[in-house]
């Protein structure tokens, strides 16, 4: 039984200029064929096309449903046995240093002494 792999990508929404290409149903055939063309070199299949539903924030608290439209690949990729990787030689976490760890206190330091400040004037007057 074959395994696949699947990927998504939103459709093209309009149509790619060409020299070829006059009409707009012409463009958009052209910029689908790319999409295609690109994926099919790196091994996905083409599989179908899907409108789907897609919840969206309208204002701050309003919601609205739009529509958006994917292409669905697929390629073949080998049996899960074969692809489960063997666990890492080397430790993925940081080594702890040694001793023990340091202690935390719920109380705050002591605020360092503030000078205090005079007047603004030596004689004791705002500016005008």
């Amino acid at each position: 039984m074959p395994f696949y792999e699947y990927k998504v990508i939103p459709a093209p929404r309009r149509g790619e200029k060409t020299r070829a290409a006059k009409t707009t149903a012409e463009r958009f055939a052209h910029a689908m064929s790319m999409v295609m063309n690109e994926l099919g070199r790196e091994g996905w299949e083409y599989l179908r096309a899907d409108t789907l539903p897609c919840e969206e924030r309208v204002g701050l608290t309003g919601k609205t449903t739009a529509f958006q439209n994917v292409l669905v690949f697929r390629r073949a990729v080998e049996t899960a046995e074969d692809i489960i990787v063997p666990p890492a030689s080397v430790s993925l976490t940081i080594d702890a240093p040694e001793g023990p760890a340091p202690r935390l206190s719920a109380l705050a330091p002591e605020p360092a002494a503030v000078p205090a400040l005079g007047p603004a004037r030596p004689d004791g007057m705002a500016a005008e």
